[in-house]
């Protein structure tokens, strides 16, 4: 026994002394050589998939094996689907639209101006480009017009044509229903478009929704083919005003066409409509125990299609960054088109129940499905790279403007990345210096075992050596 005793208290340190410095050099090389397969298959798995080879083992078979089930909800979307539309559709220019849910120019009375003045420039081209020709310039009315919208300042421009004169929406319609009349022996389509849909957004505003639901259903069937004001958006808002889903559904049905351009209220009133179905009984926690059902995974598609045409959305539904006044011109899947948005249909997402628990619930897993947004698109072409630049020209100064969510590369990839590295320049020290390196483990060998030798010391003294020995030997 005394012989055990003393054998299993020198056991690890002779081991240490076997140890050459050759062999440190094996065991590091080695090590240093394993980690680096592991990163570059780590890598590439990322590259391919989006996501850590580790970290998706580790979710999809180690978890549920602990008693824990994956609470993200995974999209199977048609990706030939997506990859059709983003081979049909190329990168196009940031170019703001007109907001087409806007009835009147906004003033600002603390002393901050709502638009920019690339804003209020855009107004004035489209007015000019809408509402004017060449012989312009031979009516005095006309060329004032001109001069108006050409003005900065805007007492400058009410001086020169009374324009912005009106304070309240009453006001505003009171001239537009004058307009209409002399304007009705004019032949310009655009004017008498313009008019009629100011006179159907001012219904709305005064509360008239259905008048205002008539008003742009009549303007649409009297001038079908003219898209450029986007009317059925406005239509679409004022359904939804009125609950009236069915016929929400009927104008989707029409319009949210793959062949037709998409917006964010295309997108999100989509979302909305899917999400309506399932929200007042969705639960993260049930979903997580039992999966989802085909109208849960539906609404969640739906989600995830509407955040990959414009991910700024979610973030002013969901009250996690604040609304401000949104601008005249919109640039498609940006930031303006996002507050636009949500300024005017966050309260029909409230009256929802539960959908904005189902969208903070499942947004930000449209970005694990796109990790290089701006290189390749699951439902739609790549996301422009130009939104942030085109954004800070729209809206104001003292606004924070929001860009595309960046992934960050899983911690398991870092890991590995420190891992090789710190391996292979163990592996490099030791190739150079051996005897010293050497030296330098054994040490750090010691200390960490240390522990374990204290307690195999203290238990060596409690148990009876004859019992020891039988350990030993079995």
């Amino acid at each position: 026994s005394v012989i055990t005793e003393s054998a299993s208290g020198t056991a690890w340190t002779m081991f240490l002394n076997t140890l050459t410095p050759k062999f440190y050099v094996a065991l590091t090389g080695t090590s240093s050589l394993i980690s680096g397969l592991i990163l570059i298959f780590e890598w590439w798995y990322f590259r391919k998939y989006g996501t850590s080879f580790i970290e998706q083992v580790s979710v999809s078979h180690l978890r549920p094996l602990l008693g824990g089930v994956d609470s993200s909800t995974p999209s199977t979307s048609n990706t030939s689907n997506g990859e059709a539309d983003s081979n049909r559709q190329s990168v196009s220019a940031c170019r703001a639209a007109f907001d087409p849910l806007l009835s009147s120019r906004y003033t600002w009375v603390t002393g901050r101006e709502p638009l920019t003045y690339y804003d209020m420039n855009l107004s004035a081209q489209d007015h000019q480009t809408f509402f004017t020709c060449d012989s312009d310039h031979l009516r005095p009315a006309d060329a004032i017009m001109q001069k108006a919208w050409r003005e900065r300042n805007p007492q400058a421009r009410i001086s020169a044509a009374h324009e912005e004169k009106t304070t309240t929406i009453m006001e505003g319609e009171g001239l537009f229903k004058e307009g209409l009349e002399g304007g009705q022996h004019n032949e310009d389509t655009n004017v008498l478009v313009y008019i009629k849909r100011r006179l159907a957004m001012c219904s709305r505003k005064l509360g008239r929704t259905r008048e205002a639901v008539k008003m742009m259903r009549d303007l649409m069937k009297e001038f079908p083919l003219l898209s450029m004001f986007n009317i059925h958006e406005n239509l679409l808002e004022s359904l939804l005003e009125l609950q009236n889903y069915a016929d929400v559904q009927a104008v989707l049905a029409k319009y949210d066409d793959i062949s037709l351009p998409k917006s964010a209220t295309i997108c999100y009133t989509a979302a909305l409509l899917k999400a309506r179905a399932v929200s007042d009984k969705f639960s993260p926690e049930a979903a997580s125990r039992r999966g989802l059902s085909t109208a849960e995974m539906n609404a969640v598609e739906a989600i995830h299609r509407a955040v990959e045409f414009n991910p700024h959305v979610p973030k002013y539904l969901l009250e996690m960054k604040s609304l401000i006044l949104p601008p005249e011109h919109i640039l498609k899947r940006g930031d303006s088109e996002a507050i636009a948005y949500a300024f005017f249909h966050l309260q029909h997402w409230k009256r929802v129940e539960g959908a904005l628990n189902l969208l903070h619930c499942t947004w930000e897993g449209t970005f694990r499905m796109i990790p290089y947004p701006l290189e390749k698109g699951h439902l739609f072409y790549p996301y422009p790279i130009c939104t942030e630049t085109a954004d800070r020209e729209l809206l104001p100064m003292f606004h924070e403007v929001s860009v595309y969510p960046k992934k960050e590369l899983p911690f398991f990839i870092l890991f590995t990345a420190g891992l090789c590295s710190f391996t292979a320049m163990l592996a490099l020290l030791t190739h150079q210096f051996p005897e010293l390196m050497g030296v330098f483990a054994k040490a750090f060998l010691s200390t960490l075992f240390a522990p374990l030798n204290f307690i195999m010391e203290k238990v060596e003294s409690i148990l009876p050596s004859s019992l020891w020995h039988q350990l030993t030997r079995i």
